[in-house]
């Protein structure tokens, strides 16, 4: 973990920004794609969900919504988390002297609930719209510019239909990031005792990068919130009328559960191991060097 500073750690801002964008840029938007693809078309299997991916411009495909929408997610939400989950873990040890896991845990639930309200609803929702909306080439419908339908559901819902679905971000941000900081943190202590440190003693890169790729595996276990979030802002347009008009987490759960049975509520866990173990190597392991530099 970092080292104990006085007041506000401030760079922290910058720092999560710029490991953020990192993150979405290289290896993160083609797993957000796949696994997107997969929670909003949930009869299709990996393979189907690659190929219809790449059938929109080959590897550009995978890259949908990356310019504007995770650029100014990632910049914003990235910074947004390292800033409120450093300052939740490093008063949690140092004034209530908990465990690092259970810092790690504090500082993730309250890192990924900022971020949520702060910054990621409407850019959620629209990388999810610029992902789902090429579904209605298949059913003959006009493709829609992103731009189009964002000021489309502007004008008709206003904010809260621009934020739809923020809610269920929020839950899935503060399930993934406590479970990612807590499981690496954990992870990180198990290696100390199979390697006889002390705590408090550093991990050689290697074994935090592994400590990091378990605890962002592990955090999958909250897929089912993953997907209703995609179903509550998917563009896609169904002729189901048990889909539900009005859109909760509580009846999109049902509605999914209904239709897809327990396998829907885990579609596209699979890219997603992949994502959240990338993620949490850029904004626990790199980005806890990129804070000690």
């Amino acid at each position: 973990m970092a080292p104990m500073e006085k007041g506000f750690s401030w760079s922290n801002i910058a720092v999560g920004a710029t490991m953020n964008m990192f993150e979405v840029t290289t290896l993160g938007q083609p797993l957000e794609v796949l696994k997107t693809q997969m929670a909003a078309n949930r009869s299709q299997t990996m393979g189907q969900a690659f190929r219809n991916v790449w059938s929109r411009g080959g590897i550009k495909g995978f890259y949908q919504g990356l310019i504007p929408w995770a650029w100014i997610e990632a910049s914003t939400k990235g910074g947004v988390l390292i800033f409120t989950g450093s300052e939740i873990e490093k008063y949690a040890t140092k004034t209530f002297g908990v465990s690092p896991a259970t810092a790690g845990m504090l500082g993730g639930i309250g890192g990924g609930v900022a971020q949520a309200y702060a910054t990621m609803g409407f850019c959620t929702c629209m990388k999810t719209v610029e992902i789902t909306r090429h579904k209605q080439a298949s059913v003959g419908a006009p493709v829609e510019s992103t731009f189009k339908v964002f000021a489309d559901i502007y004008k008709r819902e206003g904010l809260a239909g621009i934020n739809k679905g923020v809610n269920a971000v929020a839950l899935r941000q503060a399930t993934n990031w406590g479970s990612r900081f807590g499981f690496a943190r954990l992870a990180e202590d198990a290696l100390r005792k199979i390697k006889g440190t002390k705590e408090g003693d550093k991990l050689a890169p290697l074994d935090r990068i592994l400590a990091s790729t378990i605890g962002g595996a592990l955090a999958t276990w909250n897929q089912p919130i993953e997907v209703v979030r995609v179903e509550m802002q998917s563009a896609i347009k169904s002729q189901d009328p048990t889909r539900p008009a009005k859109k909760t987490v509580l009846n999109t759960l049902q509605y999914i559960y209904k239709t897809n049975g327990i396998k829907g509520l885990y579609r596209g866990v699979a890219p997603r191991i992949g994502l959240g173990a990338w993620q949490t190597i850029c904004m626990v392991t790199f980005a806890d060097y990129v804070k000690a530099a």
